[in-house]
Order: C-alpha cells, then structure tokens, then sequence
C-alpha cells in the first residue's frame, strides 16, 4: 500500500487522485475525532471538509517534520476549537436518536450479543459520553486520541504541541477522574435498579 508520504509528495505534485486517497483513508477517523469532539454530527461533517480542504490547500507548506495523519488531526482540533468559541457553545455528550454514526460500538458487538448486553453496553457508552464531556478540554482530548485513536504519546505530543509528560499527565489525570465518576454512576444505577426489582416483588 502507497504510504501517506509518497500520497503527500504525489498530491504537492499536481496528482489530485493522490489526495482524494488520503481523503478516502483518513475520512472515518478525522469525522471520529470532530464528532467525539464536538458531540454535534452535521457539524462534524463540516468540520471534516473544512479540514481536508486547509490540509489541500496548505500542502505545499507541510514539511512531513510530523506524519500526515498528526498534521490533521491538529488541524480537525483547531477548526473544532474555533467553532466552539464562535458558538460559544461547549460539546455535547449525545447520539443523534441513539444511534452512533462512528458505529464503533456495532463493529465491536459480539454475534450472538443479547439484546440485554446490547442495552447495558450503549448505556455504559452514553455513561463514558457524558463523563467526558464534563472533563476539562485538555484532558478530553488527551483521553480521545490515546484511548479512541490509538497515537502514541510521542504522536499526541506533537499534535497537541505539549512536551510528552504534560500529555502523560492530562491523560493519566483525566482518566483518574473519568473511573472515579464511572463508578459512582454504576452505583446509582445498580441502587435504582436492586430497587426496582425490589419494588417489583422479585423474580416473577
């Protein structure tokens, strides 16, 4: 497979169907992470095609001293920054009608889940959702590339523009915050759901 170097120094070439690979390639991810970020999904698409366009346009000033995909994700972050101060809005810890247009979660259920595995998984995702968005931006972020996207430290660094233990520390720091909110939500839930069943009469 062509790598994202030789697609970049084709596209600064003039090679248009170059870019419309790198298009093609890093689409779902880039929507991942503006959806994740803003919690809105028709303006994460816009966000996604604003950013491949910037990226288009600015090609020719890409020194490849970072990769391709790094590149990106800081300039996704930045447009999904300036949105969110334009707005003054902050994101929002929803799916549009339950339903994940990531589709992550569907991708990652078992065949033979039952449909009460299903309901208890996308209520822990709603759960996570709602945890993060109350997280401070810093750590959020931090939190989404190494746990959603998988980057290295070394990677989040250079997107985030931070030297490496500040980025150890928001992610250690915002995940320290996330369990401890978790588990308090999971003890409210088990406690509403003993009384239900309680009030219910037991088992039937």
């Amino acid at each position: 497979m062509t790598s994202d170097e030789e697609l970049v120094a084709l596209a600064t070439a003039g090679d248009q169907d170059a870019f419309n690979q790198l298009v093609k390639r890093w689409e779902r991810p880039i929507f991942a992470l503006a959806y994740r970020t803003l919690g809105r999904e028709e303006e994460a698409r816009d966000v996604v095609q604003d950013a491949f366009l910037r990226a288009y346009r600015g090609l020719k000033g890409f020194k490849g001293e970072a990769k391709f995909s790094s590149w990106l994700y800081r300039i996704t972050l930045n447009l999904c920054r300036d949105w969110m101060r334009k707005e003054r809005r902050a994101p929002v810890a929803q799916t549009p009608e339950g339903v994940d247009p990531i589709d992550l979660a569907d991708q990652q259920a078992a065949p033979t889940e039952s449909v009460e595995d299903l309901v208890a998984r996308r209520e822990m995702s709603a759960a996570v959702q709602m945890a993060m968005a109350d997280l401070p931006e810093e750590q959020r972020t931090a939190i989404m590339l190494k746990e959603y996207h998988g980057l290295t430290f070394q990677e989040i660094a250079e997107i985030l523009d931070c030297p490496l233990s500040t980025v150890k520390t928001r992610l250690y720091q915002g995940l320290s915050v996330l369990r401890r909110r978790l588990e308090r939500q999971q003890a409210v839930v088990a406690s509403f759901r003993r009384a239900t069943y309680s009030a219910s009469g037991g088992s039937r």
